[in-house]
């Protein structure tokens, strides 16, 4: 079992769904979020912050803005996960700086609350 964790674009939550549903991957948890990517990092100011300069300190607090994402978890059985992966890339690749991240982490144990079952049995599978 894995966890494919996604961090997209607010404005594509809606065609990323609607793609893993036809892939046959329905189950999913997603939230919001506040994050940065790199390209987003005056390195200067951040060399500055570390030498302790006060003027780059107060300049970090004004210049990083923090973009609203969303993520999205979703829990697979392993033969699930390249597909997973492709549809999410597939529908939120533009090519610029924000596309997001995919990370893909293991699961150890699901149980189902209802009925108790356990293991892969409680996951969707196609």
């Amino acid at each position: 079992m894995k966890e494919v964790m996604a961090i997209i674009r607010m404005n594509q939550m809606n065609a990323t769904k609607k793609a893993l549903s036809d892939a046959g991957i329905s189950s999913l948890h997603a939230k919001d979020c506040l994050g940065r990517g790199k390209g987003l990092v005056d390195f200067s100011v951040l060399k500055g912050v570390e030498q302790g300069y006060e003027e780059a300190i107060s300049q970090l607090g004004n210049s990083q803005r923090l973009i609203p994402k969303r993520i999205i978890s979703i829990i697979l059985p392993d033969k699930l996960v390249k597909k997973t992966i492709d549809t999410i890339i597939n529908t939120n690749q533009t090519g610029k700086a924000g596309d997001g991240k995919i990370f893909v982490l293991p699961v150890l144990e699901s149980v189902r609350v209802r009925t108790g079952e356990e293991g892969d049995g409680t996951l969707d599978e196609i």
